[in-house]
């Protein structure tokens, strides 16, 4: 029996959308012009795991679907992996997304997929997972609105979606962020109302970069601020280590929020 041109078919549908630019898409020249110098920043960072440990005491991924949105190569996939029953990575970037699979094939990562989509178009059914990550990735406060609609459908009832963002008041990385004339636009008590008014929780968490090589502070400084601003910090601090915080927002959908 074939189908009448006017039937609809999800796969079509789908392999058409993905023939479309992808809505939502952020370029992010760090881990995208400097991917082997990007791995060693997220080598460096939070190396404590009290980030990680937060999540935890909120929710946890044992046995659970996590879906990392935004997941660049990769580098959290053997994390969540070693204790959920599925991870699901979605990055929009090509070659991010490669390096991704390679890094899935090369670990024999069996429990781990690597799809393209964005925030803002996922290619998952509803109610199809309980945990979200997205780390430095799209959700910046007010303007992602999209995406959160995207999250609402995807994560079941029950699910926890967890988004990591700097602290733009703690730590030595704060203070130096402020020197970067475009940081100056942000506004982090604003953004902090965002996330309250979308339901969602908040902790700080205090943290460090902690390097091997004074050598691998100082390159990544150099991709992570403009070339005057990174010469003044690696002059005025020495050592392997600098403060870092974040700002975990959190929200697990279908629960009511106590209002304070």
């Amino acid at each position: 029996m074939v189908a009448s041109s006017s039937s609809q078919s999800p796969l079509r549908d789908a392999v058409q959308q993905q023939a479309q630019p992808l809505p939502g898409v952020h370029t992010s020249p760090n881990i995208q012009a400097h991917p082997e110098l990007y791995e060693v920043e997220n080598q460096a960072l939070d190396p404590g795991g009290y980030l990680l440990s937060a999540m935890r005491s909120i929710a946890s991924w044992r046995d659970k679907v996590v879906l990392d949105v935004g997941a660049g190569t990769g580098f959290y996939l053997p994390v969540f992996q070693r204790e959920a029953r599925h991870v699901i990575a979605v990055e929009p970037h090509a070659p991010s997304r490669l390096r991704a699979m390679d890094r899935v094939a090369g670990l024999r990562l069996q429990n781990v997929s690597v799809m393209d989509g964005s925030a803002e178009q996922l290619l998952l059914p509803d109610a199809s997972v309980d945990i979200v990550h997205a780390r430095f990735a799209y959700f910046f406060g007010p303007g992602c609105e999209r995406g959160l609609q995207e999250l609402q459908r995807v994560v079941k009832p029950g699910g926890t979606a967890f988004i990591i963002d700097n602290d733009y008041h703690n730590g030595d990385f704060a203070r130096w962020i402020k020197r970067v004339r475009s940081s100056r636009k942000v506004d982090p008590d604003l953004v902090r109302r965002f996330w309250r008014r979308q339901g969602f929780e908040q902790r700080q968490i205090m943290s460090e970069w902690r390097f091997q090589r004074r050598q691998d502070f100082e390159d990544v400084i150099g991709i992570e601020f403009p070339t005057e601003v990174a010469a003044a910090i690696i002059r005025e601090h020495s050592g392997l280590s600098c403060s870092y915080a974040y700002c975990l927002y959190h929200k697990t959908y279908g629960v009511p929020r106590l209002e304070l």
